[in-house]
């Protein structure tokens, strides 16, 4: 008789361990799980300001950098088509040097669409002062700039701000 209860207060506290530890492991579980909840929610208070922040600053990189843009900004300032050349490509590297560090709160996806676009625009800026003489009037190289940004299927610039857009839309 004696073993009988001797062995049911053991099976008896066994019982009340197991239940004890198991509470024990839910409650810190969960615990842990709201603290985790919390530290990520505080990253989102600051990060998310710094992404908008970001995307909306590549937004105006890829405005400043459209051949409309940058042609209509700098065309007057320049005395001859090399010289505007040159004014393009100083101004697209500058906006590009600026902004370079918004790729850490990017997709890939997108900072590979901004970068592709900037390097098809300083690939039809080449491919224009190609087609002109160094000497000519800025204006001529602007036309053949227009032409061969109109000449293409896609636009760069059109397609990575669309990109961004469609990306910052799914933030919210």
């Amino acid at each position: 008789m004696e073993f009988y209860l001797l062995l049911t207060i053991l099976l008896l506290g066994a019982v009340i361990a197991v239940v004890i530890y198991l509470t024990i492991t839910t409650v810190a579980d969960k615990f842990f799980e709201k603290q985790k909840l919390d530290i990520r929610s505080k990253n989102i208070e600051i990060t998310l300001p710094l992404r908008l922040q970001a995307y909306e600053r590549m937004c105006l990189f890829l405005e400043r950098i459209s051949p409309s843009n940058l042609l209509l900004r700098l065309v007057p300032s320049a005395m001859s088509a090399l010289e505007l050349q040159q004014i393009l490509l100083h101004e697209i590297r500058e906006e590009y040097n600026h902004n370079v560090a918004q790729q850490l709160y990017m997709s890939t996806i997108a900072w590979e669409q901004i970068n592709n676009a900037m390097n098809e625009t300083v690939a039809a800026i080449n491919q224009a002062a190609l087609e002109v003489t160094p000497d000519a009037p800025p204006a001529d190289l602007a036309k053949k700039i227009f032409a061969q940004v109109i000449d293409k299927d896609v636009q760069p610039v059109t397609h990575a701000l669309k990109l961004l857009k469609d990306e910052i839309r799914t933030l919210f």
